[in-house]
């Protein structure tokens, strides 16, 4: 049997979007491989305290957030470790590192280091997925003004939309798919299908996306570069984790016309819910971008919205 190590992990932010990465020194464990800055978790001590301690010994940053984000476990020679990512963005002090070879800042998409550690892969792709996704509701809305609010929140700097609209007509709604497909293109964005493998598969969609009902029948990941999953409980989300999907919508988290008899979530149970999960998971159900900065704090990789995403 090997060892477990619980290791804290930092994902330290700039606004642009950058990550700090830092290059493992000789000596060590894979030196000269890239991870995030961190480090292990002693007896008695809980991850956030540990990765705050990490950093200022590593570092000689004050982490002033360090919002939970996701948990990932890997197989080592060593040992199996099981990292439990925050996000940093917000410290004090003047980063001087005292145990990597070097350190850089990184993006998901233009990464320019390497080898990365095994058990990062997964995390880049994460980092590299939008915070805020946009449900359609072109049945609402209008097939044309729908549209027409796609290219106003693109503007704007979305870069995630999710068609839905299930009840509009087959061939409506591939119209709207591939329009919608050809606007993201144009923006660089990405879009994923409600629940249709075929149609996304047809139109050239980035991914797909699956009810609740459907995750629950399905045997293995649907073969498409992106895939996601709404979901309303903790086997829901622990289905999502085992199939290896790429993140996870779970609400409502705030009342909402939409549901106006259910009660809704709260932060505290959708911190509770999203614990130790190994993917991204979005808070939705009454939310807009204001509401951006407390699902992160509550361990939300972003936010979806329906209605405010098109005003």
């Amino acid at each position: 049997m090997k060892k477990r190590v619980e290791v804290a992990a930092a994902v330290i932010t700039r606004p642009d979007g950058s990550f700090l990465l830092g290059q493992r020194a000789p000596g060590t464990f894979y030196p000269g491989y890239w991870e995030f800055p961190g480090g292990k978790v002693e007896p008695g001590e809980d991850a956030r305290a540990a990765l705050i301690r990490e950093l200022d010994e590593e570092l000689g940053i004050q982490a002033h957030a360090c919002w939970p984000w996701l948990m990932r476990e890997h197989d080592y020679e060593h040992a199996n470790v099981r990292l439990h990512f925050f996000e940093v963005p917000d410290y004090s002090g003047e980063i001087r590192d005292h145990v990597h070879s070097d350190l850089q800042w990184q993006h998901a998409d233009a990464l320019s280091v390497s080898p990365m550690l095994p058990a990062n892969g997964p995390i880049l792709k994460a980092l590299s997925l939008p915070r805020e996704m946009a449900v359609t509701c072109a049945e609402t809305l209008g097939v044309e003004a729908q549209l027409d609010a796609a290219d106003r929140a693109l503007m704007r700097g979305v870069r995630l939309i999710q068609l839905r609209d299930k009840s509009l007509a087959p061939e409506a709604r591939e119209t709207l798919a591939r329009s919608l497909l050809a606007r993201c293109r144009e923006h660089h964005a990405l879009l994923v299908i409600n629940d249709d493998l075929a149609l996304a598969e047809r139109v050239g969609a980035h991914g797909i996306h699956l009810s609740e009902a459907h995750l629950q029948t399905i045997g293995a990941r649907p073969d498409m570069a992106w895939v996601g999953a709404s979901c309303h409980s903790r086997d829901a989300l622990e289905r999502v984790a085992e199939l290896g999907l790429d993140y996870a919508l779970l609400g409502h988290v705030l009342p909402t016309p939409s549901h106006p008899d259910q009660p809704a979530l709260g932060w505290s149970a959708f911190t509770g819910l999203t614990r130790l999960l190994p993917m991204p998971v979005f808070a939705i159900g009454g939310l807009s971008t204001e509401h951006m900065r407390e699902a992160r704090e509550a361990g939300a990789h972003g936010i979806a919205a329906i209605r405010s995403s098109w005003r």
